[in-house]
């Protein structure tokens, strides 16, 4: 992840749901219950020469009402991807989890970053990323959400959305700068769509350039998501216009990673704005 330093480009995340329930890939990649190896390695390849920098892979729906599951599930859906994906790949590998065992297997295996939707409040999570980013060098991204999935919808209540998602992201941003994570070794993520609702959505990317002043980078993900949805009338399979208008909008507004599922879109966006910028 050393690229965020010097690569002027904004980078595109492709995500890798390797989960039976996910909003919109779940169960693309299991076989009898099982995930399919093969073809999550097939369509990451196919993601990095559509124009991928970064390759997410959860194994842990984080969507409205998700079922939960055991570490051992999540490590039996995440491990063996990630290290194919790194014998395989020369790409920058993340791992979407905020269990600290997984986190900690997922590491040990060739993942660079650690994407946590809960910013490492889980017990030990904290510890475990520590650890991680001092024996191998790896970043960390805090996402804002309140709750838990099952529960985040009906803690969308805010009297000033922005500065309050702000100052929730610095309480977390002190705790792992306490536990000795490095400032440069941090990501920051408003959490679109975790404990907010579609006009919160739109109130925070439109104040996005704001975030900036926490000094870290920002990762933004709003590929098909629901409020995508209740704008446009779209299904979640018709929403790539949508997902790559949002991508420009949250580039437009600062953020340096956009976390993707329709990879060559988002790429020949991003290179029109970007030529338009050198132009």
């Amino acid at each position: 992840m050393g690229r965020l330093a010097t690569d002027p480009r904004p980078l595109i995340m492709g995500t890798l749901n390797v989960t039976p329930d996910s909003f919109s890939d779940g169960g693309r990649f299991f076989l009898s219950g099982t995930v399919d190896v093969d073809e999550v390695v097939a369509a990451a390849t196919q993601m990095v020469e559509e124009g991928a920098d970064i390759l997410d892979i959860g194994g842990e729906s984080t969507r409205p009402g998700a079922a939960s599951i055991t570490t051992e599930q999540e490590l039996e859906r995440v491990v063996p991807v990630i290290e194919a994906l790194a014998r395989h790949l020369d790409v920058p590998l993340s791992v979407d989890s905020s269990d600290p065992v997984v986190m900690t297997e997922a590491v040990g295996v060739g993942a660079t970053l650690i994407n946590d939707v809960r910013a490492l409040a889980r017990p030990g999570a904290l510890v475990a990323a520590a650890a991680a980013v001092r024996d191998h060098d790896v970043s960390v991204c805090l996402m804002h959400m309140r709750g838990e999935p099952g529960t985040m919808s009906d803690r969308a209540q805010y009297t000033d959305l922005v500065a309050e998602v702000m100052d929730e992201l610095l309480a977390r941003i002190h705790q792992a700068l306490q536990m000795g994570i490095p400032a440069s070794r941090l990501i920051v993520d408003p959490g679109f769509g975790f404990a907010k609702t579609t006009t919160q959505n739109l109130q925070i990317l439109k104040h996005l350039s704001d975030f900036k002043s926490l000094g870290f980078p920002l990762l933004v993900g709003l590929s098909r998501k629901r409020m995508i949805g209740e704008i446009t009338g779209r299904a979640v399979s018709e929403r790539v216009a949508g997902s790559v208008a949002l991508a420009l909008l949250a580039v437009e507004r600062g953020a340096r990673i956009v976390r993707v599922h329709d990879v060559a879109a988002t790429r020949d966006v991003l290179r029109l704005f970007s030529a338009m910028n050198d132009a």
